[in-house]
């Protein structure tokens, strides 16, 4: 798919935008100024693969959790400020390496400049960060509650910083309404080219956000709208991060990683393709190798349709599962044996990459 062209905004050692990856952001959900607890979500967001993660800065004991993070973790935070231009300010100063503001909420224009000063000095990209359900009445009522809404506003508050003389801008306009963001996230990528942070906000429970969220974002991703990502769901921010690794792998934009595929079923299934399915999945969620594993309900959809897949296993008549490599059998083994084989397979086939790329003459 061809990508929008934007321009290239830095993030701590994250670069969003140009031909970035995308990358994949989620938000703590512990009060900030608990140290310790903010502290440990942020280890666990990262290494559940999250590339970005932004604190809600509300008073100014947050700040001093921005400088202990900073000093024990090297994933780029965000700060997310509304109101109070000076803890801006306050962030910037202890090492925040992206700010997601509102232009329109932190007060005056002297007070804006302040934050982009501040900013421009360190470099600090400023998202702006628009909501259907946050805009001015005077927007509200020139265009009602609609896409163009959203666009227009971010406009203007992109306007504001560009008179200010800054251009380190990513842009979000969000809504609950999946199409009402897929249309506003449309209508703004006619007029600027700075990188768009794309998401459906609010939009709901684990499963009904992750409907939401992959259609939205798996709709402007495939339009090559789109530099980085926020699932956001009602849930823990590791499932945020999951989720969004998940869109990314369908679209074919992040290849690092486990692919499971998995059949749905039917009344040749002779094992119990669930438990294995999950079991499966929670195993090999730490390998970072890019391998299509399957694990199939029976012989007529494992080999066959699975063909592509590295590996994978198939349920065969009593009691027994297949043991394929890239469609091929190459052996029957008992059902309980399933998971063991699986994951044995896995491995080896990662020892023969590892002795590949060591020695490609092999």
């Amino acid at each position: 798919m061809n990508r929008r062209n934007t321009k290239v905004v830095n993030v701590g050692n994250i670069s969003i935008g140009g031909n970035s990856p995308i990358s994949v952001q989620s938000m703590a959900n512990t009060d900030t100024k608990d140290v310790e607890a903010t502290l440990k979500q942020v280890v666990e967001l990262q290494q559940a693969g999250c590339d970005i993660v932004r604190l809600a800065i509300y008073d100014e004991e947050c700040i001093d959790t921005i400088k202990i993070i900073k000093e024990q973790t090297d994933i780029p935070l965000v700060a997310d400020i509304h109101f109070d231009y000076r803890l801006a300010i306050q962030s910037i100063k202890a090492g925040i390496d992206k700010l997601r503001i509102n232009p329109g909420n932190i007060g005056a224009t002297e007070n804006v400049k302040k934050v982009v000063d501040a900013a421009k000095e360190r470099h600090i990209p400023i998202r702006i960060g628009v909501n259907s359900g946050s805009l001015k009445k005077d927007i509200l009522y020139k265009y009602g509650n609609t896409s163009k809404a959203l666009g227009e506003s971010a406009l203007e508050h992109v306007k504001i910083l560009e008179d200010l003389g800054y251009e380190e801008i990513v842009i979000s306009l969000k809504s609950s309404d999946v199409i009402k963001t897929i249309d506003a996230y449309k209508y703004i990528s006619q007029y600027v080219d700075y990188p768009l942070h794309i998401g459906i906000t609010e939009a709901g429970t684990l499963f009904e956000g992750t409907i939401k969220s992959s259609i939205g974002i798996g709709y402007l991703l495939a339009e090559g709208i789109g530099d980085t990502i926020r699932v956001s769901l009602t849930a823990s921010p590791i499932k945020e991060v999951e989720v969004g690794m998940a869109i990314l792998k369908s679209l074919g934009l992040r290849r690092e990683g486990v692919d499971i595929v998995s059949c749905p079923t039917c009344g040749r299934c002779k094992i119990d393709l669930l438990s294995i399915a999950d079991e499966v999945r929670e195993k090999t969620k730490h390998i970072d190798y890019p391998l299509k594993i399957a694990v199939m309900g029976c012989v007529v959809n494992g080999p066959g349709e699975a063909r592509d897949a590295d590996i994978g296993i198939a349920g065969g008549g009593e009691g027994k599962v297949a043991l394929f490599k890239r469609g091929e059998i190459i052996g029957s083994y008992p059902k309980e044996r399933a998971v063991e084989l699986l994951l044995s397979g896995i491995q080896e086939l990662i020892d023969d990459n590892e002795r590949y790329r060591n020695n490609p003459s092999l």
